[in-house]
């Protein structure tokens, strides 16, 4: 008999695949400095699965984070109860952050590039913008100081990643090294983009993305026609594990029940 908590989901959505594969990829980290969005679906279903000590951290000043519920954005007040600590934005960032006490930094993105730098600030020409993004937040913090970052896209196409970006908003340790003036950053950068597609990785801090797993139905040559660089292929590509009919119940049932981000 198959435990309920192997058990294959009957249906699931694109959503809830990427997320149960990012959660998967929290296994073993320590602390993880969470985004808003699909990382705080990512995270929260860490804590409930695979990595129930995973210690978590919000841009707002709280760090040991222990929500009641889920976070509906970072100054949200379930992220402070019960929190092991908060501290001033300054002390968040200043102490924790570059102090090198953050093992995984999560983010989003509009827009990434083979080497990890990230854009979310606006879509289209400096001048005249198509799109206006969020900014940077503490992204760029995040990537110059955690010791590794996850970043999980809703779509995978050519625009999302591009040859060239429309704007860096957060540099790689790649963009830094070639700016003569740019500043080296401590942390690996990114080491792991989870997509509709698949999952790419960065085998070196100054490597390109490599394609490491495909999701089930996704081939290779379907994802290397979705990206807009010649997407490197790992020598063994991986097929992502189909979300589990208990990790669908969590996130539908315990996590998402407002469908705030599960759409």
């Amino acid at each position: 008999m198959t435990a309920p908590e192997t058990t294959p989901a009957a249906d699931y959505s694109q959503t809830e695949l990427i997320v149960c594969a990012a959660a998967k990829m929290l296994r073993g980290r320590n602390t993880v400095f969470a985004g808003v969005g699909l990382p705080t679906l990512a995270v929260d279903l860490a804590a409930r699965t695979v990595n129930p000590d995973v210690e978590l951290i919000y841009e707002s000043g709280v760090s040991g984070a222990h929500p009641e519920a889920m976070a509906e954005g970072i100054a949200d007040s379930v992220v402070v109860s019960g929190a092991e600590a908060v501290l001033s934005m300054q002390g968040l960032f200043g102490y924790v952050l570059q102090g090198g006490n953050v093992d995984v930094g999560f983010l989003g993105a509009a827009q990434i590039d083979r080497h990890g730098s990230l854009n979310t600030s606006f879509i289209g020409s400096w001048d005249k913008p198509t799109v206006r993004l969020p900014g940077s937040g503490g992204a760029a913090d995040i990537m110059a100081n955690a010791g590794e970052v996850f970043v999980i896209m809703r779509r995978h196409d050519p625009a999302a990643l591009p040859a060239q970006l429309d704007f860096v908003t957060s540099p790689s340790p790649v963009a830094a090294a070639a700016d003569p003036d740019g500043i080296p950053p401590v942390g690996y950068g990114v080491s792991t983009v989870i997509t509709p597609l698949g999952i790419l990785q960065r085998p070196d801090r100054m490597a390109e993305l490599e394609l490491t797993h495909v999701h089930p139905g996704v081939s290779v040559d379907e994802v290397l026609a979705q990206t807009g660089w010649d997407l490197r292929v790992a020598e063994n590509v991986s097929r992502t594990q189909e979300p589990t009919a208990h990790e669908v119940h969590l996130l539908r049932d315990e996590i998402d029940t407002v469908r705030l981000y599960l759409r």
